[in-house]
C-alpha cells in the first residue's frame, strides 16, 4: 500500500498549488472568494458524485442515517480552513499564514498518531517520528523566513490570528481521520468524498450568506458571478474543485494506511515543492516570485523530516 500511498500523497500537495491558482482565477471572475470557493466546492461535489455513480458506489449515500453525526461534518473543515485563509491572508501574509498552517496540520496529525485519538491506529512515539515532525516544522520555518522577510515583525502583536492559523492547520487532518470513519461506515471513497464536500459546500455558502447580510453597504467582494466575466475565466480557472477532491480523498484513505503524520508531511511536501515552481515561473497567471535559497533549504529539509518519519 505504501508503494501507492507515498506517490499519490506528494501528488495530492502538489494539487493543492493548482487549487489554489484556479481559485484565484475564479476569485477575480465573481468577484468574491466566498463565492468563488462555493462554487469550486460545488464542482468538486459533482465530481466526486459522478465517479461514485461510474463506479456503482453511489448507493453507499443510503446508509448515511445510520452513521454517528459527526462522521458526517468533516466537510466543515474545509470551509473553517477556506474562510481562515481569507481572513488571514491580509493579516499575517500569505507566506507567514501557510508556515502556520504547515505547523498546525504536522501538530495535529503528531498527536493523532501518537495518542490514537479519533480512532486512528496508535504508533509508538520513536525519535524518527519525533524528529522527522521537528525537521518538518524547521523546513517550514526556513520557507516562511526565506520569503517573509521579519518574522518577528509580521507576527508582532497578533496572537490571537496565530492561533486562528495553528486551528485552521490543525483541522486539516482531522477532517482526514473523520473522513476515514465514515468510509468505515459506507465503504465507498468516492461517495464519503462527495459527502463531504457537499457538506463543505453548504458551510461556505452559509459563510457567504452571512457575509452578504452583515456588510453595510453593497461591496464588489459579494457581489454575483458576472457570466462575462466567467466566460472570459481561462478553462483552468475550473480545474479547483478537481483538485480539491483528489486531494480530500487521496487523504482521508492514505491516513489508514500510512499514519496521519505521514500522509500529512506528504502532502505538505508536494504543496511545497509544486509552489516553488508555480513561484518561479508564474505559472497560473500569478505573480513571478524569486525563490530564496533559504527557501529551497527549507524545502529540502522539509522533504527530509517527511522521509524520517515515513522510511526510518
Amino acid at each position: 500500500m505504501d508503494a501507492f500511498f507515498i506517490p499519490a500523497s506528494l501528488v495530492a500537495g502538489g494539487l493543492l498549488a493548482v487549487q489554489a491558482g484556479a481559485n484565484a482565477q475564479l476569485s477575480k471572475a465573481t468577484g468574491s472568494p466566498f463565492t468563488a470557493t462555493t462554487l469550486q466546492l460545488s464542482v468538486g461535489t459533482l465530481a466526486l458524485l459522478a465517479v461514485a455513480l461510474a463506479t456503482g458506489t453511489l448507493t453507499a449515500l443510503a446508509g448515511l442515517p445510520g452513521v454517528p453525526w459527526w462522521h458526517v461534518i468533516g466537510g466543515t473543515a474545509s470551509a473553517f480552513y477556506v474562510v481562515s485563509t481569507i481572513l488571514l491572508f491580509p493579516r499575517l501574509g500569505a507566506v507567514v499564514a501557510v508556515g502556520l498552517f504547515i505547523a498546525g496540520q504536522m501538530l495535529a496529525s503528531f498527536a493523532l498518531d501518537t495518542f490514537g485519538l479519533l480512532g486512528v491506529a496508535p504508533k509508538a512515539l520513536t525519535p524518527a517520528m519525533t524528529g522527522g515532525t521537528l525537521a518538518v516544522l524547521l523546513g517550514a520555518g526556513a520557507i516562511v523566513a526565506g520569503q517573509a522577510g521579519s518574522l518577528r515583525q509580521a507576527l508582532a502583536g497578533k496572537a490571537g490570528w496565530i492561533v486562528l492559523a495553528l486551528l485552521a492547520g490543525a483541522v486539516l487532518p482531522v477532517q482526514g481521520v473523520v473522513n476515514g470513519l465514515l468510509r468505515q461506515d459506507l465503504g465507498a471513497p468516492f461517495a464519503v468524498g462527495a459527502v463531504s464536500f457537499f457538506v463543505a459546500t453548504l458551510a461556505m455558502a452559509l459563510a457567504l450568506l452571512l457575509v452578504t447580510l452583515f456588510r453595510r453597504a453593497p461591496a464588489p467582494a459579494a457581489a454575483a458571478p458576472q457570466g462575462s466575466a466567467l466566460r472570459g475565466m481561462p478553462w483552468w480557472g475550473w480545474l479547483g474543485g478537481f483538485a480539491g477532491a483528489a486531494y480530500v480523498t487521496t487523504v482521508f484513505t492514505a491516513i489508514p494506511a500510512i499514519g496521519a503524520a505521514a500522509a500529512v508531511g506528504l502532502t505538505v511536501a508536494g504543496q511545497q515543492v509544486a509552489s516553488v515552481f508555480v513561484d518561479r515561473y508564474g505559472w497560473f497567471r500569478l505573480p513571478q516570485r524569486p525563490v530564496s535559497g533559504l527557501r529551497m533549504a527549507g524545502v529540502a529539509v522539509l522533504l527530509l523530516g517527511v522521509a524520517i518519519i515515513k522510511l526510518l
